[in-house]
């Protein structure tokens, strides 16, 4: 990932530039109870107040790169977190309930590498299934952080010499328990478990061909469709990639997406958080619905104070979801961390 800074020259031509394609763009302005203006993205059916930095984070917590999301079956929402430098509680997962208010934190143990959070609703319960990208493990725990069970790599699969070539990014839980989890930061591969996480197989593997990802960051079985696809964020690859529940190729699709991280759905509406400053609404057969928040890039933006971000757009969206309502969730890759949460008002 690039980290290389802006010159003020260039930091002024390119937000300047951003905001002359925000005044072109379909975008409003919303008065809220305290009379501060609040930026209204999208258009027609899928508006959105823009409310950033949502969340009353308490004293003592200081935001990493803002990783997870997820909304559980009572409304709270569960922030996943690298931690921020000067953090008394090394907590890497916060928890608010609907209206911001801090609940509780868990995580000490994934202080550093926390990044992907799957909520999985299995019987009367959920679980979450996370992934740690400093310790090379992926785990199950409870919605309290009660740990289930632990793993690294697959020792069955061949395509591992060195524990720290593992880096897995995300996990999507299909239909009768099987799990994939995606290795997106290190081999490529994807790996397949029972619901009782046994190894079943791997696929994919570093590539450009059909079969083949290049940094499959997240993924996601979609059931919007007459049968279970998994879609898996091919980001490096700049396209999103479709596979059966056995691992087979089915097909590509590369209009609308750069750089995708990962997935939700809310009925038909896909959300795909897009680390190129946007985030991508897709109908189920994958065509634009719209393009939210779009901001000039994260390049010498996302190591910037807060001051440096420009309302109502993005700068490297990582993860988001949807609530009950329709409301979107959306967490940055951003040093200081950004939780924004889109408001749905048409």
């Amino acid at each position: 990932m690039n980290k290389s800074n802006l010159n003020r020259r260039e930091f002024i031509k390119r937000t300047g530039a951003a905001a002359t394609v925000l005044a072109a763009a379909p975008y409003i302005i919303a008065q809220d109870k305290t009379g501060s203006r609040l930026p209204v993205i999208g258009t027609g059916e899928h508006q959105y107040e823009v409310i950033h930095d949502w969340g009353e984070l308490p004293a003592g917590h200081v935001y990493g790169n803002t990783h997870g999301v997820a909304v559980d079956a009572q409304g709270e929402i569960h922030i996943k977190h690298t931690v921020g430098k000067g953090a008394k509680i090394d907590d890497a997962v916060v928890v608010f309930d609907a209206d911001g208010k801090f609940v509780r934190s868990w995580g000490k143990e994934y202080k550093g590498g926390a990044h992907g959070l799957h909520l999985s609703k299995e019987g009367n319960g959920e679980f979450f299934y996370l992934c740690d990208t400093k310790r090379h493990e992926f785990a199950k725990t409870t919605l309290a952080g009660k740990e289930l069970w632990r793993k690294w790599a697959p020792e069955q699969c061949t395509g591992y010499t060195m524990p720290d070539e593992f880096v897995p990014t995300n996990i999507a839980v299909a239909p009768g328990g099987n799990f994939f989890v995606a290795d997106g930061y290190g081999k490529s591969f994807i790996h397949e478990y029972d619901r009782d996480a046994k190894y079943l197989r791997s696929f994919g593997g570093k590539g450009a061909a059909p079969g083949q990802t290049s940094c499959p960051h997240g993924l996601m079985v979609d059931l919007r469709g007459e049968k279970p696809v998994l879609v898996v964020a091919d980001r490096s690859n700049n396209r999103l990639q479709n596979f059966t529940l056995d691992g087979a190729h089915l097909g590509f699709v590369t209009e609308n997406v750069l750089e995708p991280c990962h997935f939700h759905t809310h009925g038909k509406l896909m959300v795909v958080p897009d680390l190129h400053a946007r985030v991508t609404l897709l109908d189920e057969s994958f065509k634009l619905v719209a393009q939210l928040g779009e901001g000039p890039g994260y390049k010498g933006l996302r190591t910037l104070t807060r001051d440096h971000f420009i309302p109502g757009q993005f700068i490297a969206p990582h993860s988001a979801c949807f609530d009950r309502e329709g409301n979107i969730f959306v967490v940055e890759w951003v040093e200081v961390g950004r939780v924004t949460k889109l408001r749905k008002i048409a």
